[in-house]
């Protein structure tokens, strides 16, 4: 009896402990599964379809933008590889747990590199440089916490 016990609280743990598989924020890689530099058709087979797709025209050229469940956008800047990929969800986390809602205190300490500015009533921390072709981390925070996280290029 106290062996099914046992069992039942380790099997009943597994279950409440938070998954991480396919909902993870890479720094300098990607979130979720969408990878820089990754093509339309490498995040469909990664993340699925799309629930939606939004193209347009901005001061860099044409752009696609392919929006998911979870938070999750993935944008196609003038051409067919991804650029940015966004989160606004609770599940995506770095390895040591930075995400949405984290504290401004936890970026500075859990993210190497990280520089914190504030931008109005929006602070940005960054890990990367903002020069062209170089890879950005970006942790916006409002009110001492993540609202959003950008992994992506610098465009301009």
């Amino acid at each position: 009896m106290r062996i099914v016990a046992m069992s039942a609280l380790l099997l009943a743990g597994c279950l409440l402990a938070p998954s991480t598989a396919g909902a993870i924020i890479q720094l300098d890689r990607g979130i979720a599964g969408a990878r820089l530099g990754n093509t339309k058709a490498e995040v469909k087979t990664a993340l699925g379809q799309p629930r939606r797709v939004r193209n347009g025209n901005n001061d860099f050229g044409p752009f696609t933008v392919f929006i998911y469940r979870g938070g999750i956008r993935v944008t196609f800047q003038s051409g067919n590889t991804v650029t940015a990929a966004t989160t606004v969800g609770l599940g995506d986390r770095t390895r040591r747990g930075v995400g949405v809602r984290s504290t401004q205190a936890a970026v500075e300490n859990r993210v190497p590199g990280a520089t914190c500015e504030s931008v109005g009533q929006t602070t940005l921390c960054t890990r990367g440089e903002f020069l062209p072709g170089e890879r950005v981390n970006s942790f916006f925070i409002r009110n001492g916490r993540v609202f959003r996280v950008t992994v992506g290029f610098v465009i301009d």
